[in-house]
């Protein structure tokens, strides 16, 4: 009615917006929801898109991986852009010729344990942001277990696969890839980590091991860390990943799982 005040009805939901980062007890005025709780789902979409468009800080990873006093490569997957990289997804998952020339010269005669890669993936702000965070805490775990780890590959425009190419070509027994994954409302900054053993392109999703949504929000950094370590140490004991290879400390870090990849 003209000229008639709405007022915002509370949620009964109200007290568990405390304990999760979804959207829930919005509350509503007439019937709709809210005006700020309308503005904030535009800024969480914005801020997802953003995530999505965003850059690669190669300069902040290279810095974070020089202070590990530990050797790189940059490098770049098929997709020439980032219009490329969203509209053909196989292309995201293959290293360009002059990636492939550069690991060539690279490679060592001798098998690493793992090769290590960082990409965007569909959130170069989860990267930017949490990548070098968690490396600080897990290369020395790996380090002091006597794993011998490649150079780090940095690549711009990659998804999950492309740690098959980079794993082979290092060459190393174990690929893992940090990268961003696919942004939600509630998490634009989430980021991924995938493991596989014996990587080779053509490996099917079956193969991998991912722990997720590590974030402040999430599985936080230590948790993610550990978590990744004992998966590998597993996966190169027993010479196997993914479906067969078992989570046994689940039960306590609730938010890690083994999932599909799907398109990342």
């Amino acid at each position: 009615m003209k000229g008639k005040q709405l007022i915002v009805q509370s949620d009964p939901w109200q007290a568990l917006r405390s304990v999760t980062d979804a959207r829930i007890a919005l509350g509503r005025t007439g019937v709709s929801i809210p005006l700020a709780e309308s503005l904030a789902f535009k800024l969480a979409h914005a801020n997802a898109r953003d995530a999505v468009y965003n850059l690669l800080d190669k300069e902040l990873l290279i810095e974070g991986i020089q202070k590990l006093q530990h050797p790189l490569l940059l490098l770049f997957s098929a997709a020439a852009n980032r219009q490329q990289y969203l509209q053909r997804p196989d292309y995201g998952r293959r290293l360009n010729e002059d990636s492939i020339k550069i690991m060539e010269q690279e490679k060592a005669d001798n098998p690493y344990d793992i090769c290590i890669s960082i990409t965007d993936g569909l959130s170069a702000t989860a990267v930017n942001n949490h990548a070098m965070q968690l490396l600080f805490l897990l290369m020395p775990l790996l380090k002091n277990a006597g794993f011998s780890i490649a150079p780090v590959c940095i690549i711009e425009q990659g998804r999950v696969a492309i740690s098959d190419q980079t794993g082979q070509l290092s060459p190393a027994s174990l690929s893992l890839i940090l990268l961003g994954e696919r942004p939600g409302l509630s998490s634009p900054d989430s980021l991924g980590a995938y493991l596989t053993f014996n990587p080779k392109p053509g490996n099917t999703d079956v193969l991998r091991n991912c722990i997720s949504n590590i974030r402040p929000g999430g599985l936080s950094f230590e948790l993610a860390a550990q978590k990744i370590f004992l998966l590998i140490k597993e996966s190169l004991r027993l010479k196997l990943s993914g479906i067969q290879l078992k989570d046994e400390s689940a039960p306590s870090l609730p938010f890690t799982q083994t999932k599909p990849t799907g398109l990342l």
